[in-house]
Parts: structure tokens; sequence; C-alpha cells
């Protein structure tokens, strides 16, 4: 087994296992790709947070949104997660957390520690701690234990000031039932909107072309490009070479048992009579009293999938219900609790989700087993090589950059090896248009390089990369005459955007002095729309999803019943007028109240701790260095 773990000693499913252990952990000081140009990100009251540091951590979110986005992580999510600013802002509020924990003279006991490693899934085999394994796992990630462990202890030094943070705060019955109110309260509104591009006769003049780009000039900027040499060390090239052997295998299959598990699984049907969370009281009773008629009939006798194709509301409906074989996590709670405790033939009581009302009848139960070896040895097979390859690519990869240095010829300086050495056309930030399966994640990493620097390993999702930047062409601004008529479109859009302002603010201004919005609006040839009731989080009927008018709409009410102030929405600008407000029916509150409370407490604990560590860090002393500066 040892040497099965050194084998893989690199790849990811090691650092999987590692990563998991602790939700805080970092590596310490551990060691990284060519170490000597490693550098610092930040310093934290006279405390170094290092590159190493920084991309376990940037690592570890990229892996986390991949595993919640899986094939629509596209690079605007990613962005719009700012994953680079979160990983300096988790690191730096670590730092803060510890040094303060310190400073309270904090402390994690010897049982403590041993405690909390014996608990930890991946160093237990059947639910037991194995100190064979614990040693193995750390020897393949090159830790001992006095490395994990002082690190484990940090961790767990950092979570105890963290609980005592957050315990400290409460949710009371009253705050929960405000919260209630304002949440689930409506409002609903008439409102006229100018939308810029009903002003079709709008033009523009050489002079105003002139100034407006002359005003602009920064809009038009080209973009910067870079031509890259790069190596491209793919796994794919490793795998032909790649035996393993029936002992690795069975190596494996022993030492991951959970990974064989079969689940337990249910084959089911159901009849449901809906009555979701909007339901009134009144409903739910009457659907509650509904369905038990239903179990009456069915447990009388009468056929369950004929019961289901009469009576049922949900989509199995024309189907007997059937609901096919599932795990547990595939339903909802109640539902599945309740369905994972019968045994076949049984029909349950009625079951309440935020559904509605089911009757759920068990066909068949699957009981938990296990793969094995033989049904599991392909896939084993499979895992390994692919490890195996990636670890081949890797340390390939790791040798040929340890023998480089900045300003070095990459192509002369690898000349005659493998993999050859490959050029690109010259690309902006979007990246590479062909060739490269990763563009913008390519980009951004050649973007940071000057000329003839050598990147770090770079860690794509189809292998690892060595990157040179060899030309650059710079950002610049074009002469008017190449981007003239960008500049026209653009110059009327915004006398079409600032025509439709001004109209709306005259609009508004005689609705103000009393007319009415069908008369304001007949003077503008415009009709006044009318919104059904809404809430504050909700997409406005007729308007769509325009955060800021329901803001104002909020504000409102039958003694203030006109809008300050014009609204700027996606299609133009809204004067909006206060019809009707409806406040929620305090008996649904009972029903909720227990998960609100959960979620009001988990949010206030969260600003809780963002108010103390900004109150910390406004008495730290915290540098980041230019590289990574917000």
């Amino acid at each position: 087994m040892l040497s099965l773990m050194r084998k893989y000693a690199t790849t990811w499913l090691i650092k999987v296992i590692l990563g998991a252990i602790v939700i805080v952990f970092v590596f310490w000081g551990v060691g990284s790709f060519r170490a000597q140009r490693a550098g610092r990100v930040a310093v934290v009251n006279g405390e170094t947070i290092t590159v190493e540091e920084y991309r376990e951590v940037y690592n570890n979110i990229i892996e986390q949104l991949r595993r919640s986005f899986g094939n629509r992580l596209s690079d605007d999510i990613l962005e719009s997660f700012q994953p680079k600013n979160r990983a300096i802002e988790q690191l730096i509020s670590r730092r803060l957390l510890h040094q303060e924990a310190k400073k309270l003279n904090f402390k994690v006991s010897e049982n403590e520690l041993s405690n909390s490693i014996r608990n930890i899934e991946a160093f237990q085999i059947a639910g037991i701690f194995d100190t064979r394994l614990y040693q193995r796992v750390l020897n393949s990630n090159r830790l001992t234990p006095e490395m994990f462990e002082r690190s484990q202890k940090r961790s767990m030094l950092t979570e105890k000031l963290r609980s005592l943070i957050e315990d400290s705060v409460k949710v009371s019955d009253a705050e929960a039932e405000e919260w209630f109110k304002w949440n689930n309260t409506s409002v609903k509104i008439n409102y006229v909107v100018f939308e810029p591009d009903r002003y079709t006769d709008i033009q523009s003049t050489t002079d105003e072309i002139n100034t407006f780009f002359d005003k602009h000039k920064e809009s038009y900027k080209t973009e910067a490009k870079i031509k890259v040499r790069y190596l491209h060390f793919d796994p794919d090239m490793y795998r032909s070479g790649i035996v393993i052997t029936d002992e690795e295998i069975s190596e494996y299959y022993e030492s991951n048992p959970k990974e064989f598990k079969k689940p337990k699984t249910v084959e089911a049907r159901h009849i449901l009579l809906k009555a979701d969370q909007s339901a009134t009281q009144e409903i739910v009773e009457e659907k509650r009293g509904k369905i038990l008629n239903i179990l009456k009939k069915a447990r009388e006798g009468e056929d369950f999938v004929q019961l289901a194709k009469t009576y049922s509301e949900g989509p199995t409906r024309d189907t007997g219900g059937y609901l096919g074989t599932f795990q547990k996590e595939a339903m909802v709670g109640p539902f599945a609790e309740k369905a994972f405790s019968m045994k076949a033939g049984e029909i349950s009581e009625p079951v309440r989700t935020r559904f509605g009302w089911h009757l759920i009848k068990v066909e068949k139960v699957n009981e938990a087993s296990q793969f094995s070896q033989k049904e599991a040895e392909d896939g084993i097979r499979k895992k390994l090589t692919d490890e195996t390859a990636q670890t081949l690519a890797f340390d390939e990869a790791e040798t040929v950059s340890d023998a480089l240095f900045d300003g070095d010829d990459l192509a002369k300086a690898v000349e005659g090896q493998k993999p050859k050495v490959m050029t690109t056309d010259f690309f902006s930030k979007k990246g590479p248009e062909k060739n490269i399966q990763n563009p913008e994640k390519f980009a951004a990493a050649t973007f940071d390089l000057t000329v003839m620097d050598i990147s770090e390993i770079q860690d794509f999702d189809d292998g690892y990369y060595i990157l040179q930047v060899i030309e650059q062409i710079p950002e610049e601004i074009p002469e008017l005459a190449e981007v003239e008529e960008e500049v026209r479109a653009d110059l009327i859009k915004e006398k079409k955007d600032k025509k439709a302002s001004q109209d709306a603010e005259e609009l508004l201004k005689e609705l103000k002095n009393g007319k009415t919005m069908d008369e304001v609006g007949k003077k503008f040839n415009l009709t006044s729309g009318s919104t059904g009731l809404f809430k504050r989080t909700e997409s406005i009927p007729d308007i769509g999803y325009e955060p800021a008018i329901a803001d104002a709409a909020f504000k409102l009410s039958a003694e203030n019943p006109i809008g300050k102030n014009v609204i700027k929405g996606s299609k133009g600008y809204y004067i909006i007028k206060y019809t009707d407000r409806k406040v929620p029916d305090l008996e649904k509150f009972d029903l909720e109240k227990e998960n609100i409370i959960a979620s009001r407490l988990r949010q206030k604990r969260l600003k809780t701790l963002d108010a103390w560590l900004s109150q910390i860090r406004s008495r730290s002393d915290i540098s980041i260095e230019n590289d990574f500066v917000r």
C-alpha cells in the first residue's frame, strides 16, 4: 500500500482527501513549484502569507466552484465570484483570527487534537482510525505528523475563536416575525417607462462626433496582445507505457471500501396533493383531509396505481405516481426519511413537504451492498492509469521547469526534447483562438508575464503547461476614422438615453402636480402599465427583475403614492405609483418560524464575524503585494 500511495503522491485523489480534512486547512510552509521563485502575497501584522498558501486556497475555491457548477462553470461565472480576491480575503481573515486567538490565550489540548485527527475519515478504515494509513497519507504528500498536527492545531485554534464569536449571536421570535412580515409583504404599482429606442429621429453631427470621441478616447483603445511559446505536458502522452498490476488494484479496492458501496435505494410510487409554502392554512388542511380519504381507499384495497392516476396532482400522475428507483438524497427531507423507513408493500401516512401532501407506496427496497473487486476492476484500472499519467506528466514538467530560468529562450532550452515547443498567434485577454482547450485560463496565466519571463507550471484542465511570452503589442488609441461608426452609434445611444431621462423627469413633475398617470402618459404617447402583487425579492410582473424599482415601490404608501425619483431600469426610465399592499398571514409564520430563525442565525453570524474582522483589520498592519492588489 505504501508504494501505491507514494506512486500517486501528487495525484488529485490524495490532494482531494487532504483537502477535505479541514475546511480552513492551509499547507503552512509546504514547498511549491520552483520554490526559489516564490514570493509573498501579503503581510499581516508582520506575518507573511506566501504564494504557496495563496495558491492552495485559490485552487480549493476553483475546485469548489467546479463541483457546484459542473459543466455550467463559464469564465463569466468564474469572474463574478472573484476567486483571487476571495483567496486573499480568506487568508487574511484566517491569519487575523489565529493572531487574536493567541492574544486571548486560547489553547488546543493534546487530547482535543488527537480526537480531531482520529475523527478524520481520510485516516480511517471501516470507521476506525488507522495509524499506518495516517502515516502513509502524510508521507505521500510530503508531510510529517508534526507538520500536519501543527497545521491542524492552528485551524482548531482559529475555529475556537470563530465559534465563540458566532455562538454569541441570537435570533428572537419577535425578530423572526418581523423579518417574515418584511420578506412576505407584497405591493402593486402602476408605471410608465420611457425606452430610449423610441426616439428614432435622433441624429449626430460631425462636431458632436469629434467632441464625443475626444471625451471618450480611452473607451476605444485597442486591446493589448501577446504571442506565447509553450510546452504542453499532456497526460495522454504517457498512458501507453503504464501498467497497473492486479496487486495495485487489490490494494486500492481494499483501502477505499467507501468508494465501492452500493447505497440503499428504494423503488416507490406516490400520490401528491399540492399545497406549497405559499398556500393558506385553510388549503393545507383541506388537502390533508382529501389525502386521508385517498389513504382510506388504498388501505381498503383499491389499486394505488389507479388512485394516483385519478387523484394525484404531481407530474407522475399518468404513470400511476411511479418515481422509479432513487437514493435518499434525491428526495426532499421528510419524503426521503419516510420512504427509507418503510418496507416493500407498505403505504405511508400523509407526509408534508414544501410541495404538498404525499402518500408513498414502497414497491421495493434495495439494501446497501458492496461492488465486488471484479465489478470495480475496470474502473479502478482506469482511475489509477489516469492518476499515474497525471503524475508522470507533472514530474516531467517539474524536471523541465527546474532547469529553466527567466530570460532563457524556451525553444532553445528544450530543443530536441519532448514535448515540442508550440507558438501561438497574437491573442488578447480572451485567449488564443485555436489549439488551446481553455483560452481564457491560458491568457490569465500569461498576461501578467513580461517578455521572456517563464511561468511556473500551470495546471490546466488538459494537463500541465510551461509558458513564455515572446512578443507584446501594447494597447493604443486608434484614429477617429478607424472607429467613427462605432463612435457615432455610441453618441446616438447616449443622446437617446438623455432624451428618455429628460422626458421621464418632466412626466414625474406633472404627476406630482396632481395629474393622473393616464393623463401625463398621453402627452408622451405612452400607456401606463400595472403590475400584479410582488414581494421585495421577486421579479416584478410585466417589468422583470428590477431591484431598484422594487426597493422604491416598497417605500411608497397610500399616503405617499408617487415615486420620489425617476428610476433607471434595464429597459429605460420608470415612473411608478403605489396602488396596493398586502401583509402576510401570520399563521404561516408559525409553520416557517424554525427555518426562518435558522436562516437568520446563519446570516447574523456571518455579519457579526465580518464586523468583528473589520474592526480587527482597522487596527492591523496589512500590506498586499502589488500583483495581488484587488
